[in-house]
């Protein structure tokens, strides 16, 4: 019928026993570094996604002193299709849990620390102003540490956005994750037009902080699907991209359509950069924190302003710049 939504169809029949490749097998997780980030962790009640997402890149950016920690427990509100995170009902919001990972952050010596969340579509203002504090918290205790946050789309709250804005983390990351026509399966809950919208008002709220996506393959986009992608992002002042290839967690979760090899994840980087990114990480193991703290002095060798790099805020009035 004239209108009527386009429907998806993803194959949920038993899926291609397909080898996984080389390239994708990631070192055990080993080291000092990680075994004493991994109990303090414990022992101050934190959930870091490195794990609960169970990212192959763990010990390597754990031994590198750069973690993702996962604000606002450990049960999302969404079903979405790729992710490992446990769904459910949360529990109530931790308001000392800001305090706790800023502990975490100053007494492991972290430089670079990535912040993200859980989807909590139950309190999208409480949830922010977690992110917000925890900034805060974090500037206190470990001034040197650059934070990355890596936010929800809070349901497309603008008040939402602007408070964690004002708390002035050094790059804000939301991922797109995959092309407008896998959206319904994948994304439960989100909608590509909304993410868009989110990267442009941070880029209008805050032109000092930096702004970052990212994106999976394999889910059965095309590449001309992603390029477009990569040109939304890119007219919207995206600075840097993230491209990997999705890996299924669980036989629960949608299925690969295939694995790209290290080749095709090097044309996707050359397609990106001609929209403008300032950086783009493009691999098969490449995750929204992988390599993050290169990302960001990448991104300041090619003079991208940061938060503590100027006198004042640098926030603008949202109303006026739409």
């Amino acid at each position: 019928m004239a209108g009527s939504p386009q429907l998806v169809q993803i194959e949920l029949g038993p899926p291609l026993r397909q080898p996984k490749p080389e390239w994708l097998r990631a070192k055990a997780p080993v080291g000092e570094n990680f075994h004493q980030l991994k109990q303090l962790a414990r022992g101050l009640g934190l959930h870091t996604v490195c794990e609960s997402a169970q990212c192959p890149n763990i010990g390597e950016c754990w031994n590198h002193r750069t973690a993702t920690f996962m604000l606002l427990g450990d049960i999302c509100t969404r079903r979405c299709g790729f992710c490992a995170v446990p769904k459910g009902r949360p529990g109530p919001i931790d308001w000392d849990e800001p305090r706790r990972v800023a502990d975490a952050v100053a007494t492991l010596g972290i430089k670079h620390a990535v912040v993200t969340s859980v989807n909590r579509d139950d309190d999208n203002l409480g949830g922010a102003r977690i992110f917000a504090e925890t900034i805060r918290q974090i500037r206190v205790l470990a001034p040197d540490c650059r934070v990355e946050v890596l936010i929800p789309d809070f349901q497309g709250m603008d008040e939402a956005l602007r408070i964690v804005l004002e708390a002035r983390p050094d790059v804000l990351n939301h991922n797109t994750e995959t092309v407008p026509r896998l959206y319904r399966v994948v994304r439960s809950g989100a909608r590509y037009e909304r993410t868009l919208q989110l990267l442009d008002n941070a880029r209008k709220i805050s032109p000092a902080i930096v702004t970052k996506s990212g994106v999976m393959v394999g889910l059965g986009e095309t590449t001309e699907e992603l390029v477009e992608v990569f040109r939304d992002l890119g007219s919207r002042g995206v600075g840097i991209l993230t491209v990997g290839q999705y890996l299924r967690p669980s036989r629960d979760h949608l299925p690969i359509a295939r694995f790209y090899a290290p080749e095709e994840f090097q044309y996707l980087k050359q397609q990106a950069l001609r929209f403008g990114f300032r950086h783009v990480e493009s691999g098969p193991l490449v995750r929204s924190s992988y390599h993050a703290h290169e990302q960001a002095d990448r991104t300041s060798d090619l003079g991208l302003r940061t938060p503590g790099s100027e006198s004042g805020d640098g926030i603008k009035p949202l109303r006026s710049e739409i």
